[in-house]
């Protein structure tokens, strides 16, 4: 849903022939303890990867084995020539003997300096909270920054626009140091309590992706920032039960669907220090969003993004630092929800703005005059910009990922800026499944990762823009090795025509599949708007859903109508205000037709199963249609909606006010005493996202209902049940068992 909003992504039209047809006798056979205890099957990534400012090579990290730790090296594009930028050596730090572990690295904007990050720590999601060091790459100075402030305690540094201070924050405040001098001056001195500044509340961060709060402006005279007050927002509370003999409540202050929201502002400081002025942005601040902010270049002007509570208005400021002055230039409207878009880039010497939109009914980037009055489509056709990597000012095109033809696929296109011409793709023909590129800022180099979902990621470097391959930088070459030699059946790719829709789905028969013979049925499923599951990528070889076809399982994905793929807005759209309740009819449809097409399967023994948004779809399916599917179980799901966040929940279902009914009937508790066939529900206790008090509610619910089922918690785990040791694979375990208890393995 939800939350790690991490969705298991697969494929389109894969060819049996491609690799073996069943387990052979030499294969080797695939086991839970291979790819959740022994790591046997991870997969190498490559980076991360800087292109420098002269656009002719980039940097990346690589292992010193003489001391440890990693070199910073820079590869030239053309020729693949080698040079050490930073060796390992340089980042020891006074009276210590191992270098710095570098979990990330930023150039500043002339290249003479490094900014580290490192001994980082866990914040909700992400390690956003760490320590800072800077490295002058003439002197080989090495300096920590805000030595003073407790250890690990610093988030988002960033390099001043001429590289002479970083600017951080730590415990909420913002600060800005010196780094030659390393003197520090602190900027904000109220964080702390319900006062946030320059970085966001749990539910900010989670939905709207804001995670840094604060902005250079670019003349590195003032810094903008966030600043949120959570005071009168609900405090859910979380309990520690076994870390110490008495429990201990962990508070998180998390507004639930019709609750209070945190009030934020925008406002602007001297980064020498001095008082914030602050933007008086028109409408209540708790029932707004202040999505995005950013600075326009060359200017003293902001660009910042209102979006309305129910999310489907969002106006946009431009905002004068020095007179408070607020001109909304432009509104964007739709009839269900919006998306924030991060696809603006400024043109023409600031003069325009690109912007995302689905007005015309596909997701296309259109060109905005500064004063809004002019928007003309740079993209345009039947079909939906996945993601803007490149906008080459001086060559006039836009490079982004699209699949106007194949929806499980993403694939390299390039358009015109002054929109004339048609989308040339730019990725091979013989590339067929997902790449992305990070693209040099003159847009005639590439790094681009290749996959589906027989290929782990392959990093390329291309020239462009006739993608033309220079040198492999990762191929995963031992990963698909042994993966290759398990002898699985690869992915059926299928289309289910439910009447209302063609839908996208998957299939992965057991290994020794005969036709004759009746499998029983495992949906995955998940079908919620924050992701889709019927992609052609690698996914890790979805080796659980491989494992269980092992066993002796048909393993099948749908994604239903709403789901996030590229199929226009009315697709997308399709699901607003009823959330759980067309996906889960979709779904129901979708298992009808495939047991009326493939005479293999066996209507007797049908299971669902999800995660997250999906484990509220399997109690759904469970609920709402006891007749198709006799077993389910469900993960750190949602049984009432109006106990998830605001933010998400009434993005897709309205306010609860103006759809009551519609919160109702998509809640699964409200239907649980359907219940026939067998169920478990699983939940990890710290969850944060999806709170426990889901799962005890609806056990609640189904003991008043008389309903016999399983259960399963997992103490002090988060949504992603994984933390704390042999959680993973206890797990996998739990739910084979299940499975194989409840639904019979094997062709009959």
């Amino acid at each position: 849903m939800m939350g790690t909003k991490k969705m298991i992504w697969l494929g389109l039209f894969l060819t049996l022939c491609s690799v073996g047809t069943g387990l052979s006798q030499t294969s080797e056979k695939l086991t839970l303890a291979d790819i959740y205890k022994n790591g046997k099957f991870q997969q190498k990534g490559f980076g991360p990867v800087r292109w420098m400012k002269d656009n002719k090579g980039y940097s990346t990290l690589e292992r010193n084995t003489a001391i440890g730790g990693n070199d910073i090296v820079k590869y030239d594009a053309k020729t693949g020539k080698r040079s050490l930028l930073v060796s390992a050596a340089d980042l020891v730090p006074p009276q210590k003997d191992k270098p710095l572990v570098v979990k990330d690295y930023t150039w500043s904007d002339d290249n003479s300096k490094l900014l580290i990050f490192t001994n980082t720590r866990k914040v909700w999601r992400y390690h956003t909270r760490g320590d800072y060091w800077v490295l002058d790459l003439k002197t080989k100075k090495l300096g920590q920054l805000g030595k003073t402030l407790p250890e690990a305690s610093l988030m988002f540094a960033k390099f001043s626009p001429d590289g002479s201070r970083v600017g951080f924050v730590s415990h909420l405040n913002i600060y800005v140091e010196d780094v030659e001098s390393h003197e520090m001056k602190q900027l904000t001195y109220d964080g702390g309590g319900n006062i946030i500044n320059g970085t966001f509340d749990w539910v900010y961060e989670e939905e709207l992706s804001c995670r840094d709060g604060f902005r250079w402006s670019p003349d590195g005279e003032h810094i903008a920032y966030w600043q949120s007050d959570t005071e009168g927002v609900g405090t859910f509370y979380m309990i520690n039960n076994i870390d110490s003999i008495y429990s201990r409540p962990i508070p998180m202050p998390y507004p639930k669907v019709g609750t209070t929201l945190s009030a934020v502002k925008v406002g602007v400081i001297p980064s020498n220090g001095g008082k914030t002025k602050w933007f008086d942005i028109p409408g209540d601040p708790r029932n707004n969003y202040l999505a995005r902010m950013d600075f326009i270049p060359n200017s003293n002007e902001l660009m910042i993004q209102q979006l309305n509570r129910p999310q489907n208005t969002n106006k946009v400021y431009i905002a004068n630092i020095e007179n408070l002055k607020l001109t909304n230039i432009l509104t964007e409207k739709d009839e269900a929800f919006l998306d924030i878009h991060e696809d603006i880039r400024w043109l023409e010497g600031e003069k325009y703005f690109t912007w995302s939109s689905e007005r015309d009914g596909w997701l296309h980037l259109y060109k905005v005059s500064r004063d809004g009055k002019e928007i003309e489509p740079i993209t345009k056709g039947e079909f939906d910009v996945v993601k803007i990597n490149c906008i080459d000012t001086r060559g006039g095109y836009v490079y982004y990922i699209a699949s106007p033809d194949n929806y499980t696929q993403r694939y390299l296109y390039r358009s015109r800026i002054d929109g004339k011409g048609e989308a040339e793709r730019i990725t091979p023909v013989s590339d067929s499944g997902q790449s992305d590129y990070l693209i040099s800022g003159n847009a005639k180099w590439a790094v681009q990762t290749f996959q589906n979902s027989l290929t782990p990621p392959r990093y390329s470097l291309v020239s462009l823009p006739r993608h033309k391959q220079v040198r492999i930088l990762e191929d995963n070459k031992e990963l698909k090795q042994k993966y290759d030699a398990l002898g699985l059946r690869p992915k059926e790719f299928v289309k289910v025509d439910i009447g209302d829709d063609v839908l996208d789905a998957y299939m992965i028969k057991p290994v020794d599949f005969d036709p004759s013979k009746k499998y029983p049925l495992l949906f995955y499923v998940y079908g919620e708007p924050a992701g889709a599951t019927v992609q052609d990528n690698w996914n890790g070889g979805s080796l659980w859903d491989q494992y269980m076809a092992q066993q002796g399982y048909v393993v099948m994905s749908v994604d239903n109508r709403g789901t996030k793929t590229p199929r226009g807005r009315e697709w997308r759209k399709s699901i607003y205000g009823q959330i759980g309740i067309l996906a889960s009819e979709d779904q129901s449809k979708a298992a009808k037709k495939i047991l009326a097409d493939y005479p293999f399967l066996d209507p007797e023994r049908v299971g669902i199963w999800g995660w997250s948004g999906g484990g509220q779809m399997t109690l759904n399916c469970m609920f709402r249609y006891p007749e198709i599917y006799k077993s389910g179980l469900a993960l750190a799901f949602v049984s009432d909606q109006r106990l998830y966040d605001a933010t998400y929940q009434e993005r897709y279902m309205g306010l609860l006010p103006d759809n009551g009914q519609g919160y109702y009937n998509g809640s699964p508790i409200n239907f649980a005493q359907n219940l026939e066939g067998n169920l478990m529900i699983i939940h990890g206790t710290a969850d944060d996202n999806v709170h426990y008090q889901s799962f005890e509610m609806l056990v609640d619910r189904l003991i008043e209902k008389d309903k016999i089922f399983d259960m399963m918690t997992y103490p002090m785990r988060s949504h992603s049940i994984r933390e704390r040791k042999n959680t993973s694979y206890h797990l996998r375990r739990t739910m084979e068992n299940f499975w194989l208890e409840k639904l019979p393995a094997g062709g009959k």
